[in-house]
């Protein structure tokens, strides 16, 4: 797709050019329609500001939008449809890369959505194309377009020919040239196949082992999942790390960097060794090689300005979750998301016990006010010598949460949690005052503000939901009203209603706090000494008002 879209860019001069690739493995933008709406979108009005004027459709002006609107997809679908409506004598072309790695109900509909648009198009005689691309897999019906099978098309293989004289260096010898030819023939067209196979090969060649290339292409599995399974298991060395590697690009909340990556993977099997970052020793070639050796080749680092650590295909993916690949190699991984989110958490704790403070010259409090210059500059110098520190301290009660969810107990992390520590830390990053938590904070608010309900529960004090603390909400209750932690609101209302301090039933006066989002404006007109009745205190003010 890059190049069908690279080649429309240089000889379709005169028609608009817009395009989005689903990554399965980035950010939720990434892999979503609403992401794929929302950057088309931006994508025309850019190019053409005349179009601007849909937003009426929605009754909204440009000025009007701030960052951060919450868009859905259906009004994202009509501003869309408007636009191309209007698009008169523009010519619009539209690549839509890898459907595969989006949600398939979200891909039928979006593919619905574009069939319809596409014939208001051509009842109005508009140009509006579109080119999807996408794995064989879910298979999805286009009424009316063109259909092209990239593996039954000779330049596909005339593509692989010319990937393997570039890449496969194992020489020229006439042995050389049949291993070429058997590689392809073995490959039945499948690339991704093509390309892990000539890193085998080139290893074994750099090894000086010319006289096994042959053999060792004949042991290759054909199978690309199979292949997989082959280079997980070939070898036990790095085991350790190798795991906790594909945990990590599994698992992480975020997709991470690949300073990010290094340290989470160093943290969880040398803890000792954790440090701040000398990049002047460990170079970014140095971290580069680091974790294309504990992946085993199965990761690859973007190019993009933001560079992130992602699995070489989805393929892989699917193999490690959908078809259970990891587990059944290693059966003591059966509970993998369990496992995996405790074995995070680990290493963001262990990370977060770094002498940070000592290496940022920090001796007492932080720059009051975080939109400082100072405390700006404060953020990025953490950032610069312990580059995996946000994540750690962010998500470590996250890898918590989940780990408890799926079945792994965090009873003892929880009551050994270092909260001053992690309040001073959280803090650090926080780039809104607002935001930042005094010293006394309880931990249980923490858990309601980000919605974390299974450590909720184990918390020793969940009584204390009601107590009013010296923070932005007052109570951890109304935090997690206020933030829309509703597995938290739940949580807290039937600890309330087990202890006989509310008279309603829970399900239905969590229900009605669904239902209303807006119960958060009147949180300032409760007192935390009323909590005999709280949450009916709090609604029959809310009714009132609204």
């Amino acid at each position: 797709m890059k190049f069908a879209l690279a080649t429309a860019r240089k000889k379709v001069k005169d028609d608009t050019v817009v395009s989005f690739f689903f990554n399965a493995r980035g950010e939720e933008m990434e892999k979503s329609t609403i992401g794929t709406y929302r950057s088309l979108l931006l994508q025309l009005l850019e190019r053409l500001p005349a179009l601007q004027c849909v937003f009426e459709s929605l009754g909204l002006s440009p000025s009007s939008i701030s960052t951060e609107h919450q868009w859905n997809a259906e009004s994202l679908k009509t501003l869309l449809e408007q636009t191309i409506q209007s698009l008169e004598g523009t010519s619009v072309v539209c690549f839509i890369d890898a459907l595969d790695e989006c949600e398939e109900e979200q891909v039928r509909d979006m593919v619905s959505f574009f069939e319809h648009v596409s014939e208001l198009a051509v009842s109005s005689d508009i140009r509006f194309k579109v080119c999807f691309s996408s794995r064989h897999y879910p298979h999805i019906t286009i009424r009316k377009g063109l259909d092209l099978v990239l593996e039954g098309q000779e330049g596909h293989k005339q593509d692989i020919s010319n990937y393997l004289k570039s890449e496969l260096k194992i020489g020229n010898s006439k042995i050389a040239q049949q291993i070429r030819v058997e590689l392809q023939e073995k490959a039945l067209g499948i690339f991704m196949w093509v390309v892990l196979v000539v890193g085998i090969l080139n290893k074994e060649h750099d090894r000086g082992r010319i006289h096994l290339l042959r053999q060792r292409l004949k042991e290759i599995p054909s199978d690309l999942h199979k292949l997989f399974r082959d280079i997980l298991t070939r070898d036990s060395r790095n085991k350790e790390e190798l795991v906790l590697c594909i945990q990590w690009v599994l698992f992480a909340k975020k997709p991470l960097s690949p300073e990010q990556l290094y340290f989470a993977i160093i943290s969880g099997i040398e803890p000792d060794a954790v440090s701040e970052w000398d990049s002047d020793e460990i170079t970014s070639e140095v971290i580069k090689r680091f974790i294309l050796d504990s992946s085993k080749g199965l990761t690859d680092i973007t190019t993009s300005r933001h560079r992130r650590v992602q699995f070489i295909h989805e393929s892989v993916q699917d193999f490690l979750l959908k078809e259970k690949g990891l587990s059944d190699i290693w059966p003591e991984l059966r509970n993998l998301q369990g496992h995996s989110h405790n074995q995070l958490k680990q290493c963001c704790f262990n990370y977060m016990q770094t002498d940070v403070f000592t290496a940022l010259n920090i001796s007492g409090n932080l720059p009051e006010d975080s939109s400082r210059s100072d405390a700006a500059a404060l953020r990025k110098l953490a950032t610069e010598k312990f580059p995996f520190l946000e994540y750690a301290v962010q998500n470590v009660l996250h890898h918590a949460d989940v780990a408890e969810g799926s079945g792994v107990s965090q009873h003892n992390f929880l009551q050994t949690f270092p909260r001053t520590r992690w309040i001073q830390l959280d803090n650090l990053f926080e780039t809104r005052e607002v935001r930042m938590h005094t010293k006394n904070m309880s931990l249980l608010y923490v858990l309601g503000e980000h919605s974390m309900s299974n450590l909720a529960k184990l918390h020793p004090s969940d009584l204390s939901c009601l107590e009013e603390e010296e923070e932005r909400y007052g109570t951890p209750l109304f935090a997690a009203m206020s933030c829309g932690s509703d597995e938290a609101v739940q949580v807290f209302l039937e600890v309330l209603h087990k202890n006989q301090l509310m008279g309603s039933h829970p399900p239905e006066i969590y229900s009605r706090y669904h239902e209303n989002k807006k119960i958060k404006k009147c949180l300032d007109a409760f007192s935390s000494s009323q909590k005999e009745g709280a949450y009916l205190h709090i609604w029959q003010r809310a009714d009132a008002r609204w």
